[in-house]
């Protein structure tokens, strides 16, 4: 049997995941193959880069998207379990539930909205959008989608961690940036507060010239308000510090950034998008799989002098 596209993936994997206990993700592909009667070969086929096996990726791919239609839930790492949603979704029977199917919830469509990027050659219904797209095109938005789709990774992951562990990341990802110095000089100013925060007083250049006050914020879900952002900007004039950078994993209420807007302090917000795309960019808690690089003709190659 000829390897299945994502969609067609998606109701055999919540079928499977039905029984309402927790299932790792190799057992969904595993089971999936045996399903869809793979052969060996099928299951050890690679994706152009080689770095990652086409059944693999379908099944992952499958579970993204069923998962920001509210269909699944990830209790802990690595494991994935059926929400009330999908159990109410199976018992109507659906013959097939593919991106079309999953548009009706508004978490879906929200994403879509918000990635906007409306690229995949086996969405149902976006076949002509597809060919309107330059090669070019279709590469980077694929690649806007796997960012942004790891965005999201990091930041389960991040607001799952250990106190400690944030800490750690918060140094280690100010140090690649250029602030704190070494590591071991960052680590000595920035301390735990007890409060699933941290923060302290850092190096803003190698040499100590001038320096900022950090508080970040480990949240789940509730959003920094005016108030909390009133108490770092009191807690700066405390330090007589001129500088401040403000870390949540979650948001900032529109309250609280116009509050920092209006009072012209400086002080640097970042949300927890922001910050998963620091990560990205700095190379924090993430590792490169596949590198593409574009050529382009030389035209001054062909000039016969």
């Amino acid at each position: 049997m000829a390897i299945p596209d994502y969609q067609t993936i998606m109701l055999p994997l919540l079928k499977f995941i039905s029984d309402k206990k927790e299932h790792h993700v190799r057992d969904m592909i595993d089971y999936l193959a045996g399903e869809f009667q793979l052969s060996d070969e099928e299951r050890r086929r690679l994706l152009p880069s080689g770095n990652d096996v086409i059944f693999d990726n379908k099944v992952k791919w499958a579970r993204l998207y069923i998962g920001k239609a509210g269909l699944l839930d990830s209790p802990k790492r690595g494991y994935w379990k059926i929400t009330e949603r999908a159990l109410e979704v199976l018992s109507k029977n659906p013959s097939r539930i593919d991106v079309k199917f999953l548009e009706q919830f508004p978490e879906f469509r929200e994403w879509r909205k918000t990635t906007s990027r409306e690229t995949d050659k086996e969405t149902t219904g976006k076949a002509e959008m597809v060919e309107e797209q330059t090669p070019q095109e279709s590469l980077e938005y694929g690649y806007q989608q796997l960012r942004d789709d790891l965005i999201q990774q990091l930041l389960i992951h991040v607001k799952n961690a250990s106190p400690k562990f944030f800490e750690k990341l918060v140094v280690e990802l100010l140090v690649k940036m250029g602030y704190g110095g070494s590591i071991r000089d960052a680590a000595k100013v920035v301390g735990g507060t007890g409060d699933e925060g941290i923060d302290g007083v850092i190096k803003e250049d190698p040499l100590g010239l001038d320096t900022i006050y950090i508080q970040a914020k480990r949240w789940a879900n509730t959003s920094v308000g005016r108030r909390d952002l009133q108490y770092f900007v009191g807690a700066l004039q405390d330090k007589k510090a001129s500088k401040g950078v403000f870390i949540t994993t979650s948001s900032f209420a529109k309250q609280a950034r116009e509050y920092i807007d209006r009072i012209g302090s400086n002080v640097v917000l970042i949300d927890g998008e922001q910050l998963a795309e620091l990560m990205i960019d700095y190379g924090i808690g993430v590792s490169p799989v596949a590198t593409y690089e574009i050529q382009r003709l030389d035209s001054d190659y062909f000039v016969e002098e």
